[in-house]
């Protein structure tokens, strides 16, 4: 009988508003309101605040039953005034909940409303549509990423910039990202850059807008840039701030996936070095060659490794990637958003490596535990939400992506680049070498004796 009841069993992705917030905290001097009930600010906040181990501040209208009955707008500009008191933001970032969408509240009514009545000047306010239901934490990324572009960049021109528009990656990621573009000396715009704002150092006093940030200025300018490159391979058309540049203003694009792995980090060098002219540059010639050498050398242990991956659609492929290179199985590749192009991207991934596996999008962990049963796996990446895996079936779980509660450090983690991979690759090999050390004794005693 067929099953009329459509839902999640311990769903493996985070609802639009997480990411919403995740790029608005990557804005200079932007402070995040969330247009909804408490409750959605707080699980926001303590997801953040543990993966980044950093104080996270959110504000929220507080919607409760008066304001979804009569509508939130009374709450949504109380809390606007709030929040431009205790902050002095630069810029206002308003992402919505269910409650608000549901209500059908008129956010750009509301807004402007409250600007004309508080006769406020100098700040900009930048609300996204971001319901729950509407998408997961990696649609409000890059939705909100573009919804961003289009309210500040106005006008084209030339400028010898290029635009870098990347993904939910790990601070220190976008750090080593930054290294990487000034070896090739190419002057840039990073959109969101969180490598500060979520990562700061210890203070004396508590900044409640830390400093760092894509700065306002850059933002406006991005429709002159040379080029821009998007880390975002998976990202629907719809939802690409790098293709709305390209079909308003003309710019060039370049999209590549998650650069972890040889081929995925390749696909960025090249990209790099023909925009910059200038070839790829020594320092980054020997990490390569660091990274092959290390590939050689754990390759003979890898073949043992059975691989469950879960997470966003640009993790899970670049993963997957980084495995079929390095002769680890992958057995369960499983997208917890939907997607419309990973599938098809693994498949053809599988197909260069003559690999076949289960490939999952739009799915939960009820279902893709069952898989990583039944298939045999000895060895997870994702993020900590499936750590009840390792609870329950005794496999490691390599912490990437986001989020990871149960860890520390995940916030300065580098996965990216040959120096990133390299890093990356180690972790997997040497766990595999812990489970064959802690149990090839029991192993031979229970083959060969009584």
């Amino acid at each position: 009988m067929r099953n009329f009841v459509n839902l999640n069993v311990n769903p493996c992705n985070m609802c639009m508003p997480m990411g919403a917030a995740g790029v608005f905290k990557g804005i200079e001097h932007c402070m995040v309101l969330m247009h909804g009930s408490q409750g959605c600010s707080t699980y926001i906040r303590r997801h953040m605040a543990t993966h980044y181990n950093e104080p996270i501040d959110i504000a929220s209208s507080s919607l409760n039953e008066k304001g979804t009955v009569y509508g939130g707008s009374a709450n949504l500009k109380k809390a606007l005034k709030n929040v431009i008191k205790l902050y002095r933001p630069r810029v206002v970032g308003i992402t919505t909940t269910c409650l608000a969408e549901t209500i059908g509240e008129d956010l750009g009514g509301i807004i402007n409303e409250f600007f004309a009545e508080e006769k406020i000047k100098g700040i900009d306010c930048l609300a996204v549509s971001s319901p729950g239901y509407g998408g997961s934490q990696y649609k409000g990324h890059y939705y909100t990423a573009r919804k961003t572009v289009e309210h500040f960049v106005k006008n084209g021109g030339k400028s010898p910039k290029v635009n870098v528009i990347v993904g939910s990656m790990s601070p220190g990621d976008i750090r080593h990202l930054k290294e990487i573009l000034s070896l090739f000396d190419i002057a840039y715009t990073l959109f969101p850059d969180i490598s500060e704002t979520l990562d700061g150092g210890c203070q004396e006093y508590y900044n409640r807008m830390p400093e760092g940030g894509t700065p306002i200025s850059a933002l406006k300018e991005m429709g002159k840039a040379a080029a821009t490159l998007e880390i975002g391979a998976m990202v629907a058309d719809e939802d690409s701030p790098g293709l709305y540049l390209k079909e308003a203003y003309g710019i060039p694009l370049y999209r590549l996936p998650l650069p972890i792995g040889l081929q995925n980090t390749d696909a960025l060098m090249e990209a790099l070095a023909g925009i910059s002219g200038r070839g790829v540059p020594m320092k980054i010639r020997k990490e390569r060659a660091r990274y092959l050498d290390a590939m050689i050398d754990a390759h003979k242990y890898n073949a043992e490794g059975r691989v469950g991956i879960f997470g966003d659609p640009e993790l899970i492929y670049a993963a997957t990637s980084i495995c079929l290179e390095n002769c680890f199985t992958p057995c369960v590749v499983a997208s917890g958003p939907a997607n419309g192009k990973i599938l098809p991207a693994l498949d053809s991934l599988g197909s260069s490596f003559n690999r076949d596996f289960i490939k999952l999008a739009d799915t939960d962990f009820e279902t893709i535990s069952k898989h990583v049963q039944d298939t045999g796996v000895n060895l997870l990446i994702g993020p900590s939400d499936g750590a009840f895996m390792t609870e329950k079936f005794g496999i490691p779980l390599v912490r990437t992506g986001f989020p990871v509660h149960d860890r520390m450090g995940a916030q300065r983690k580098v996965v990216i680049g040959y120096t990133g991979s390299m890093q990356l690759l180690d972790e997997l090999t040497n766990i595999l070498l812990d489970q064959k050390h802690q149990t090839f004794r029991a192993n031979l005693h229970k083959a060969y004796w009584r």
